[in-house]
Order: structure tokens, then C-alpha cells, then sequence
């Protein structure tokens, strides 16, 4: 079965791929063992040479790369730059930070020396998504490729285009052959390559029903995993709240990438003594927002990537207003061509409504209100999820209070929830488990490997 990748915009098929046979899978994976054998032993300053390598041809093709994002996902060729840039961002981290990230950790015992080492596994295979098919691969491979791990990707087959691209610039970058390579294979292929005892683990990015096979299949085989799910993030604002701000913060994380992003903003948990201003400059912002072509400069809402996405979030928008919500603007698909909604904005959603149970993943805000903090919180964790959340307040201690007890794995104050290379990035719950990126990212495929060395052998009595 062929890939086909269309134009999110326009309906334009763009190119087909062929899928591999069984014969070439099988050709590249037989490459795995001794690629991974030689690139474990290669000195840590090489593997940090390649990656700002890396990061320079990333920046010096920046615009040929934001543009096929664009093409074959929808993206705004804004938020495309962005997207590569945040990819040789990345790698600039990990070239200077691996070494120490990775260094061995001295431990005082009755030894002559121990320590921990970390020691790469070997064959990664990496499971990704389309909504990011730059930045969610090199999240995941940067860090499991410098820690001496190599790298097989299963990518998406919307953005087939993107992956080849990636695979060409590892190899452009000088990377040895084998290390990172793209995998044009079904989905139905998985359980076997995680069955296979040339992978050592998997890295998932995907929905939570896609993420529990991936675990059970992991499981079976005794093989690492780490798994990166869906989510629907609160954005708590409270009374003393910024409010102008704040709403123009809410808009952008809302409607950054369509909607398309696990964490962006989902529930917007408002206390009712500013509730109806919020509400209020927030329909002005979405309405304000504009679809058209997304390589066009002053497009400020891109289509959806797929019609079946689209589909989808209209779904769980009739179902909600069905429930009792209130549809104040949009939430509607827009006629003509391309898979184009609405700026959306739902009030009054309320627990066991789609909007408040499940992702929203499209420009579509859930407003819940509540009488105070309290409330809040109670309703923030009252969800399946737990990828991030925010709290926004003019009282920044109170703020880290709040957000120190949302269940997920990164709460944000007065801030936008964002993945950054420094900072580990993941959830609980539902949202998965496991980190990417800082130093807990880089030791996940790692064998943490206790040495304990007595030293000299004593003498024979005698």
C-alpha cells in the first residue's frame, strides 16, 4: 500500500511513496547490529561534532524545510521556521551538554572505585506523529542518537516527504550510514519489529489508544518504551490575573498549529469573577483570526491536516453543545476547499461533555467556570490526562503553590506549556510515561550500569 501525501490546503496530492517489501526491511535491519556496535564506541566529542553539523544544515536549509512542512501538514510557514529552528536549537544543546549529562557518577562504597555508567542500549525505534514532523522526531532521536543508541523511524504517512528530509540531512551531516534510518513500512508492521531482537526499545508520540498496544507490545517483549500521548491541559486563570495578557497568551497556545498540539491549551478554567471578560477579548482574538494558504505570510489559521481530523473535532463539538454547552463563535467547518474550521469557542462545558473529557485537537477552546481556586484545581485534575497545565496570577507564589499540585508532568506559571531542550518533557496518567530531553531524555535508553571495582587481589597467606 502505497503513502500518499496531500496538500492539507488544497487537496493536492503532492507525491506517492511506495511502501518497503519484505526484502528491503529485512536488508536494512540486518545493517542494525553492527552500525549500532560501531556507534556505541564512537568518542563522545564526534557524536557532538555531527550534531552541530547537524544544526547547521538544518538553518542553512530552513526555508526549503519549512516549506515542505507546510505542504504536507498544514503548518504556517511561521510556526514551520520555528519548527526547524527549534530542531538545531536542540541539537546545539545536546552537543555541548551529552558529555556531561552522560558523565559516569562516582559513588563512595567498600569498593576501591564504583560508579554508575550509562550505556547505550542500541536499536531505538522511534514511532512518530505528523502534527510536529520535525520537532517531535528530533526531540525523541537527538538525544537517543548521542547517548550512542541508533535510531529507526516510523514516521507518519502523511509526512513521508518530511522523513526522507530528515534521514537525508543525518546522513548530509556526516552521521555513518545505518545510524538513522527511515523506515517506509505499514503500521501493521510494528509488532514484529518490536518482536525483533535487533530493537532495544521504542519511543512513541501518538494517541492513547495507539500508546497502550505500543506498551503491551513493549511489555511483551521485554523491550524499553517511552510514551509521549494525548492531553487536554488546563489553563487555570485566577481573579488577579493579568487579564489582557493572559487572553492573548490563551489565544496563542489555543490555536498554535491549528489546535494540533498535545500540549496546547485545551480547558481554559476560568474563576467567574473575570470570566466574562476573558470570554469576551477571547471570541474577539478568534474571530480575528484568519484561514487561508498556509505559505501564505498573513494566514493566521491553517487548515487541519486530515478531512477525518476535521470530522473528528466537529463530532465532539456537536456532541458537547448537545450536552449543554454553548457555542459563542465558530464551530463550524468552513465551506470551500482544504480542511479548514472555525476558530471555535465553547462555553460553559462541564465535566462528562466531550469537550471537557476528550482532546480537542483543533482550534476549538473549552471554557469551564468555577467559584474560586479550589475549584479549579479540582476540576484541572479531573481528567484522564496529565501532560501539562498552567496558572495564571499576579501572585507568583500562589501561582507555584497551584501549579505544584495539577497533576501532570510540567506545570507552567504565567507561561505558555512548551517542550524546551533543557527542561524534561512528558507526562502521567493517560499523557504516557517516561522523559524526553534535558539529561532525563538522554538517560532513558540507557543501561544505568552499576561498576564496583575492589582493586588489587590480596595476597595468598603463605
Amino acid at each position: 500500500m502505497p503513502f500518499i501525501s496531500i496538500n492539507p490546503a488544497s487537496g493536492e496530492v503532492l507525491k506517492t511513496y511506495q511502501a518497503w517489501d519484505a526484502d528491503r526491511l529485512e536488508s536494512t535491519l540486518a545493517e542494525i547490529p553492527l552500525a549500532a556496535e560501531h556507534w556505541s564506541c564512537t568518542p563522545m566529542t564526534e557524536r557532538a561534532t555531527l550534531l552541530s553539523e547537524l544544526a547547521r544544515l538544518l538553518r542553512e536549509s530552513s526555508e526549503a524545510l519549512a516549506r515542505l512542512i507546510c505542504l504536507e501538514m498544514g503548518k504556517r510557514i511561521t510556526e514551520a521556521r520555528q519548527e526547524v529552528e527549534k530542531c538545531a536549537w536542540t541539537c546545539d544543546y545536546y552537543a555541548t551538554h551529552a558529555a556531561s549529562h552522560l558523565a559516569e557518577e562516582i559513588v563512595i562504597t567498600d569498593a576501591a572505585r564504583s560508579y554508575v555508567a550509562y550505556e547505550p542500549l542500541g536499536a531505538i525505534l522511534a514511532i512518530m506523529p505528523w502534527n510536529f514532523p520535525f520537532w517531535q522526531v528530533f526531540r525523541a532521536a537527538v538525544p537517543i542518537l548521542v547517548a550512542g543508541n541508533t535510531v529507526l523511524l516510523k514516521h507518519a504517512p502523511t509526512v513521508t516527504g518530511c522523513a526522507l528530509a530528515i534521514e537525508k540531512l543525518f546522513h548530509d551531516a556526516g552521521f555513518p550510514a545505518s545510524i538513522f534510518r527511515t523506515l517506509l513500512i505499514p503500521v501493521e508492521q510494528i509488532p514484529a519489529l518490536l518482536a525483533d531482537d535487533r530493537i532495544q526499545g521504542v519511543s512513541f508520540t501518538g494517541s492513547v489508544n495507539a500508546g497502550r498496544e505500543v506498551a503491551r507490545l513493549a511489555g511483551a517483549n521485554l523491550k524499553k518504551a517511552v510514551l509521549e500521548l494525548g492531553g487536554s491541559d488546563p489553563f487555570i486563570v485566577l481573579e488577579d490575573a493579568d487579564l489582557e495578557w493572559t487572553v492573548a497568551q490563551a489565544a496563542a497556545s489555543r490555536f498554535l498549529n491549528g489546535g494540533q498540539s498535545c500540549i496546547a491549551a485545551k480547558r481554559f478554567i476560568l474563576v467567574d469573577d473575570i470570566a466574562d471578560h476573558f470570554v469576551e477579548r477571547f471570541v474577539a482574538l478568534a474571530e480575528a483570526l484568519q484561514a487561508g494558504d498556509p505559505l501564505n505570510e498573513a494566514t493566521t489559521l491553517p487548515p487541519l491536516a486530515r478531512p477525518d481530523l476535521r470530522e473528528t473535532l466537529h463530532a465532539q463539538v456537536g456532541a458537547s453543545i448537545a450536552a449543554g454547552a454553548v457555542a459563542v463563535t465558530g464551530c463550524s467547518p468552513l465551506k470551500g476547499q482544504g480542511n479548514f474550521y472555525q476558530a471555535s469557542l465553547l462555553d460553559r462545558v462541564l465535566p462528562g461533555m466531550p469537550a471537557f473529557e476528550e482532546e480537542l485537537f483543533g482550534p476549538v477552546a473549552a471554557i469551564v467556570r468555577v467559584p474560586d481556586e479550589a475549584e479549579a484545581l479540582r476540576l484541572a485534575n479531573r481528567t484522564r490526562y496529565g501532560l501539562g497545565g498552567s496558572v495564571w496570577t499576579a501572585d507568583i507564589e500562589r501561582g507555584e503553590r497551584l501549579a505544584r499540585r495539577l497533576q501532570c508532568g510540567m506545570s507552567f506559571v504565567n507561561g505558555m506549556v512548551k517542550s524546551d531542550p533543557r527542561l524534561p518533557c512528558g507526562g502521567i496518567k493517560a499523557s504516557g510515561f517516561g522523559r524526553e530531553l534535558s539529561y532525563h531524555g538522554i538517560r532513558e535508553f540507557t543501561n544505568v550500569k552499576a561498576l564496583w571495582i575492589r582493586g588489587p587481589m590480596p595476597s595468598s597467606p603463605g
